[in-house]
């Protein structure tokens, strides 16, 4: 992981270390609200008796959530979208998964489908959600993004979680093939005042791992059982933390897609949300929203409004900055020292030399 400081000086490097590590919890933790909010409604269905049965509160609770998320501004309408598709595809495994005994949904519910209570596909939304609200709150940019191939290896992921039953488990070769894919991949973020950079493989596998973890919580509060839990509950195999990291890159490539048309189409003049080497390349000038420390919610979507406004000004003043600099090389005016930072900032130069931060 890299990273390249942006504005501010700090006394104390361990200091402001720890600040960054408080601030990036907090914004992975705000991130995490549905998910977190999915648990706090497993735990409490658990212990509480209920008037209807389990599931059918806890679809109910879910579809509540969606709602008021929506309500509220925290996510987007192509937001919800999307989360509902990986609802689809997530509910779509578990049929199958339990009709040929994988795991199993103890208890009875109207709203439960060949064993698969339909709440089951929020357990896959909130991963959508996590990525949504991450992608926000860290002001998630990537580069060097290939769509076409990663989406490929993404749906034989998935289709290898059904035909690994009856042909050859392919999961190692094709992880092995995203690798290569993601070779050149980086996901970039904002904590504080820094911008920083790890690769796209390795936030899969960070995540998975994760994901790993809340599925033991989720089976010790007795959402879904496996087998070998039924009687006794344990640790879920540590195997389930690849196949947790495999899948996330199917989200990923239905958030990416509707963040990189968010970033192309409905933000005009502003740079892509998602670069693939066809697109946009990120440079610190891309990092605008960085370049002050993160403000509240309030402040962040002035940010935006007037962004496109701030960028247009700068523009307008960088380009002045470089005819006066051309006249006075002529010889006809005096630049002044302000004007001339202007100019190098702009420079080809100047980007390459903030470029080697990284």
């Amino acid at each position: 992981m890299t990273s390249w400081k942006i504005t501010g000086r700090v006394r104390s490097r361990f200091v402001f270390g720890c600040l960054q590590f408080l601030r990036f919890g907090w914004l992975e933790l705000v991130s995490c609200l549905f998910p977190a909010c999915l648990f706090a409604g497993l735990a409490i269905s658990k212990y509480v008796d209920l008037p209807i049965a389990r599931y059918d509160a806890l679809l109910v609770y879910c579809l509540g959530l969606t709602l008021l998320f929506w309500l509220v501004g925290l996510e987007t309408w192509r937001e919800v979208a999307v989360i509902f598709a990986f609802h689809l595809i997530g509910l779509g495994l578990e049929l199958f998964k339990v009709q040929i005994g994988s795991w199993q949904y103890p208890g009875d519910a109207v709203t439960k489908i060949a064993g698969v209570p339909l709440f089951a596909g929020f357990m896959y939304a909130a991963v959508g959600s996590y990525l949504c609200q991450a992608w926000r709150r860290f002001d998630l940019r990537v580069s060097g993004y290939r769509p076409v191939l990663t989406t490929i290896l993404a749906v034989l992921i998935y289709t290898n979680f059904f035909t690994h039953h009856w042909l050859p488990d392919l999961r190692i070769p094709i992880a092995l093939g995203l690798l290569i894919a993601l070779r050149r991949t980086w996901v970039f973020y904002t904590v504080g005042v820094r911008r920083h950079r790890m690769p796209l493989a390795v936030a899969f596998g960070l995540i998975g791992f994760f994901l790993w973890i809340a599925e033991n919580f989720g089976t010790f509060l007795d959402a879904w059982n496996y087998p070998d839990q039924i009687n006794v509950w344990h640790l879920v195999h540590p195997a389930k933390f690849g196949a947790w990291a495999l899948l996330v890159s199917m989200s990923f490539v239905l958030v990416a897609s509707i963040k990189s048309l968010e970033g192309r189409l409905y933000h005009r003049g502003t740079p892509a949300t998602v670069a693939t080497p066809q697109a946009t390349t990120i440079t610190p000038a891309d990092l605008g929203a960085a370049e002050s420390p993160t403000g509240s919610p309030a402040e962040s979507a002035a940010g935006s409004a007037t962004g496109s406004r701030a960028e247009s000004a700068a523009n307008t003043t960088a380009g002045r900055a470089a005819e006066s600099t051309a006249e006075a090389r002529a010889g006809r005016v005096e630049v002044s020292p302000a004007e001339t930072a202007a100019v190098a900032e702009t420079s080809p130069q100047h980007d390459g030399a903030n470029r080697s931060g990284q």
